[in-house]
């Protein structure tokens, strides 16, 4: 079968591999749609990072891997002693992978396993694939008026649904997100359907502007050209916000040629990564009000500084936020079936398998502030 095989930086291959075999608790599905994730992008340009170059200690796989782990599928074989799903149902797939047997598992923090990995980035196929074999427990039933299309986007709603979930936000209050790309943006859609009272957005890209306000921000700052924390304590009648939600990034496109990350251009998620900036998590701090919550989703990729000051004499929060737990999927489509969430304006194209590179990486690269979430159709 086809699949897009990521072998290491600059190097992703459409290629023929096996067709995994179900077995016992397993259900092999067929890719529908499939998004290309930041992540993905990120090691495409500067990896391998995230994909492990010597075994995965719970897949045993490494690099080559198949990519892809933002899709929606249709089950084509069910295994032994498998209960709920049957040949022809149309499933969203949870790609985090866990070992269910250190303490933090024990826990049912999932998310926080000490050994976990994602299908499409750690082993086990992925997305971007014709077959994918799945643990039955990584599978949710998309409800009939809810489109594929929307069932690939689930993932990385999951985690702005997460992050909304963990934070202390109650509805009627103001609220901060940091950066308008896909995470920024999905992070509005859960706080709407929370009932958030205000929220603000600082976002530099017009294109991105103008989709955040569209999925219902409120006032959207530029940093470049305005000053956040006047600009937000004015908003607030001096008090600042509840809660900052930190999705800003680095430049992508810095990266790649064998070069390093650039830390000196700021830019927002790029394609659904969220790489953190210093500058971004200072002005966001300075934010919130008295006893305000700032929450980190951003990935960071060298050391931030935090003046423990600035937070104990106004008791502020700082929390860590880590993609999704059990659950989260199941909530995600039910608000989206209820019409709580309407997340296809997400999807900017739609493209074959074969385009990938062209269509697909480049124009994430090159095309950034239009782009937000592009979708690809593995069996072409």
């Amino acid at each position: 079968m086809k699949a897009a095989v990521f072998h290491g930086q600059g190097d992703l291959r459409i290629e023929d591999v096996p067709e995994p075999e179900c077995g016992e608790g397993q259900v092999k599905v067929k890719p529908v749609w499939c998004g290309i994730c930041g992540t993905d992008l990120h090691e495409y340009l500067g990896g391998p990072n995230l994909c492990p170059t010597t075994p995965h200690p719970i897949t045993k796989e490494k690099v080559p891997l198949t990519f892809g782990h933002e899709f929606s599928a249709i089950v084509t074989e069910v295994g032994k002693g498998v209960e709920g799903f049957k040949r022809g149902d149309r499933v969203a797939v949870e790609p985090i992978i866990w070992c269910g047997k250190c303490p933090r598992c024990k826990s049912n923090y999932h998310n926080c396993c000490d050994t976990n990995g994602f299908m499409g980035l750690s082993g086990w196929g992925g997305g971007l694939s014709s077959s994918v074999v799945c643990p039955v427990t990584s599978l949710y039933h998309i409800p009939d008026n809810v489109s594929m299309e929307a069932g690939a986007l689930v993932e990385p709603l999951a985690v702005g649904w997460h992050a909304v979930k963990m934070s202390p936000m109650q509805p009627g209050e103001t609220v901060l997100v940091l950066g308008g790309g896909p995470i920024g943006l999905c992070v509005i859609q859960a706080l709407k359907a929370k009932g958030v009272g205000r929220i603000i957005v600082s976002e530099v890209a017009d294109q991105r502007k103008e989709f955040a306000k569209d999925f219902g921000a409120d006032v959207v700052i530029d940093p470049s050209k305005e000053d956040i924390v006047e600009k937000v304590k004015g908003l607030t009648d001096g008090e600042g916000v509840a809660v900052v939600f930190d999705c800003a990034a680095i430049n992508l496109a810095d990266v790649g040629n064998g070069s390093k990350m650039s830390y000196d251009t700021i830019d927002t998620d790029n394609g659904g990564l969220h790489l953190g900036v210093q500058v971004g998590l200072d002005t966001g701090i300075l934010c919130l009000r008295a006893h305000g919550t700032f929450l980190n989703i951003a990935i960071w990729e060298k050391p931030a500084t935090i003046s423990p000051n600035i937070l104990t004499f106004s008791e502020r929060k700082y929390q860590g936020i880590a993609t999704y737990e059990r659950g989260d999927f199941k909530e995600v489509l039910e608000a989206i079936s209820k019409g709580l969430i309407k997340p296809e304006k997400m999807i900017t194209k739609k493209i074959k398998l074969d385009d990938i590179l062209d269509q697909g990486f480049k124009a994430l690269i090159e095309d950034k502030a239009n782009q937000v979430k592009i979708l690809v159709d593995p069996i072409n």
